[in-house]
């Protein structure tokens, strides 16, 4: 059974291109030929913008001159990359102001318009039988899950505007998430003022973890994001907000003010994931605060921490037409070290959902003495979750002779949605829960990731099912 099912993974990941391709010799002269001219010309307008940068300087045209100077700067530099050849192929892309790499290139322009993206494909094969013996009925699924374009606009030199448009599972149909649907994961302007203290406003990422900002599918190892990241903190969370970001020393920061949870969408098995609004009309009575700061002044290493809380009742009331508050904090704290080819994470987090027995009776309509099983369907008042991971490069001892890498890890998680629950509700052991992921991820270019591993899950109720995963993903 296992050998099937890593076939199976094996043979979705040659069918989406485990291996790199090469050029047809065929196409290889004309393609030189091109580039050939390409750099004749370039050299040819370089010549002549000398020229007149010459002229310019003699007649005294300083406003002339600096404009020149511009344009050859540019051109010189359009120029060397096409002496390069391959050597100036597109290389990694770099983070910056807590967004991921693709999503940063906007930042790097001189002006005007930028894209980028990422992707994901998804293959997962679940065991035919729970830990407990009894049979699973699960499918097979090969998943579409995420097509991803950014568009980005440079106004000036302090202006900047960012997006992430995603478009879910393929297709879209109905307003149902299963179906797929096309979602701004955010969309804002920046007012950069300066590298300690700059403004963002619009729909933002929340600063939490690594995987809420960060989660271009090259950027972490498994073929899934964590579990913790998604049960707990509950990626991708995003909301309309304002608030600022900036580096002082060795040390980052992001904060904003933005709309909070709405307790409607709260649950047992998924927490406070289902209250995010993500900017869809959003109830507004409740407001939140969340901030971030980040160590990185050692080589390597990233440690840090984030926080939010806010209110989540908008406006809800109790029977007696009291106001539920029902307040969610949530903290963690993180950390990761990368050097020569080691690569290892750590995450701790916890949330505290205040009032949660007025949201279970009154907002999610839960009544146990009604219904017995409605004691385990209400959220917890407290969840919490970790992990720690670690994988190696096996390709780092070849150094700059190769861009590959192939890294196998491990990863465990431990994490718990009820780990505490209101008086008169009761924990389900289904989400009481022990994650091993073992696997790769082979990358042929720095930016497009080739990824298995294998999940044994283990619940306190013994309803486990392990999962057989493969994924492709990129960015540009």
């Amino acid at each position: 059974m296992v050998a099937r099912r890593w076939g199976g993974a094996a043979a979705f990941a040659l069918m989406v291109g485990l291996a790199p391709g090469g050029q047809p010799a065929a196409a290889a002269e004309p393609a030189a030929q091109a580039q050939e001219e390409r750099i004749r010309e370039l050299e040819k307008r370089v010549a002549e913008l000398e020229e007149m940068l010459r002229k310019a300087l003699e007649a005294g045209s300083l406003g002339d001159s600096a404009e020149l100077r511009r344009r050859i700067d540019m051109l010189t530099k359009e120029l060397e990359k096409a002496r390069m050849g391959e050597a100036a192929a597109p290389r990694e892309l770099k983070s910056v102001y807590g967004l991921g790499p693709a999503a940063s290139k906007v930042y790097g322009v001189e002006r005007g318009v930028s894209v980028g993206g990422y992707g994901e494909v998804l293959w997962q094969d679940f065991d035919a039988t729970r830990d407990d013996g009894a049979r699973t009925g699960r499918d097979t699924i090969a998943d579409m899950l995420r097509a991803v374009l950014y568009f980005g606009y440079k106004f000036n030199d302090t202006i900047v505007f960012n997006s992430e448009i995603e478009f879910e599972h393929g297709t879209t149909g109905s307003g149902d998430e299963d179906l797929g649907e096309v979602s701004v994961e955010f969309a804002n302007i920046d007012f950069l003022l300066s590298k300690p203290a700059n403004v963002r406003a619009g729909m933002v990422l929340l600063p939490i973890g690594f995987v809420n900002e960060l989660h271009e599918p090259p950027t972490f190892l498994s073929a899934r994001r964590p579990d913790v990241e998604n049960r707990i903190i509950p990626s991708t969370w995003r909301e309309v907000g304002v608030g600022g970001f900036g580096d002082v020393g060795p040390f980052s920061w992001r904060s904003y003010v933005v709309a909070g949870l709405n307790a409607e969408g709260f649950a047992a098995g998924s927490g406070v994931r289902e209250g995010r609004q993500s900017g869809s009309e959003s109830l507004a009575r409740d407001v939140a605060f969340t901030a971030r700061a980040d160590y990185h002044g050692l080589p390597g290493l990233l440690a840090g921490a984030s926080f939010y809380q806010g209110e989540s009742g908008q406006g809800a009331e109790t029977a007696a037409e009291e106001v539920i508050g029902g307040e969610v904090t949530l903290y963690e704290v993180h950390a990761e070290y990368v050097f020569r080819g080691l690569q290892a994470r750590a995450l701790w987090t916890a949330a505290q959902v205040d009032e949660a027995e007025e949201i279970n009776l009154h907002i999610l309509g839960l009544d146990p003495a009604m219904d017995p099983n409605d004691a385990f369907a209400g959220v917890g008042s407290r969840l919490t979750g970790w992990y720690v991971e670690a994988g190696y490069d096996v390709l780092a001892p070849l150094g700059e002779t190769t861009s590959q890498s192939l890294t196998p890890f491990v990863r465990y998680e431990r994490y718990d949605t009820q780990d505490r629950t209101a008086p008169g509700f009761a924990s389900n052991g289904a989400n009481d829960v022990r994650l091993v992921t073992c696997g790769f991820s082979y990358k042929p270019i720095v930016n497009l990731a080739i990824k298995v591993d294998y999940q044994d899950y283990k619940r306190a109720n013994g309803t486990g099912t392990d999962q057989i995963n493969a994924a492709l993903g990129w960015l540009f």
